[in-house]
């Protein structure tokens, strides 16, 4: 498998680092090759109440990785008797991406992760990338083969000072432009922002793509 099988994953992500949180978006659609197996498919997932991730990549892999982080993390929390740190749970979710990608196995295990939470060291945002290295993000990321057009209007608009309002216009705007040009993603738009307060849905909408004859 070559980095740019790796890269091909039918989906647009986006996180963003505000002033006051960091934000998480993600287009609707599920796809199968060419072929559109779901519109309504929730691309952000709640780890815990303070730490989300959005996916993108094989869906199996990602659904297994996710309940394997939920529980590991909750068992840390009832053993410490505190709320997991988010550097430490994103290192974790990266170990198990890096070994899920190198296992043997007939379908390739591809995922990738865009990480945020809250904690008491503030708000995080880390890349997770499919071959298991992590990156913390002080701006902004986006993944999936959608990501190209997001990159766009992200170059255009983030500022480092940037509201979480600010940010989930910018945020939807990028998912938006995505959906435009990549046949992989669209349907909808779904964005969070996590702050002090925990995670937030602050924009949710589908698209209409009947035609009426």
């Amino acid at each position: 498998m070559d980095m740019d099988s790796i890269k091909k994953t039918g989906t647009t992500t986006v996180g963003l680092v505000c002033k006051d949180g960091v934000i998480l978006a993600a287009d609707k659609r599920a796809t199968a090759g060419s072929m559109v197996v779901a519109k309504k498919t929730d691309k952000i997932q709640l780890i815990t109440d303070k730490i989300a991730v959005t996916t993108a990549g094989t869906v199996s892999d990602i659904q297994l990785l996710i309940r394997i982080v939920r529980a590991q993390l909750k068992l840390e929390e009832l053993r410490k008797g505190s709320e997991p740190k988010v550097k430490e749970s994103a290192n974790f979710m990266a170990s198990l991406v890096y070994n899920n990608i190198r296992k043997m196995s007939m379908i390739p295990g591809i995922a990738h992760f865009l990480f945020a939470g809250v904690d008491k060291e503030g708000v995080k945002l880390y890349d997770i990338f499919p071959d298991g290295s992590l990156s913390e993000i002080d701006d902004y990321v986006s993944s999936g083969s959608g990501s190209v057009f997001a990159y766009g209007v992200l170059e255009a608009g983030y500022k480092h000072n940037l509201s979480v309002e600010e940010g989930t216009v910018l945020a939807v705007k990028s998912i938006n432009a995505a959906m435009q040009r990549d046949t992989a993603s669209g349907q909808g738009i779904d964005v969070i922002a996590i702050t002090k307060d925990g995670v937030k849905k602050v924009f949710n909408k589908m698209v209409d793509y009947s035609v009426k004859v």
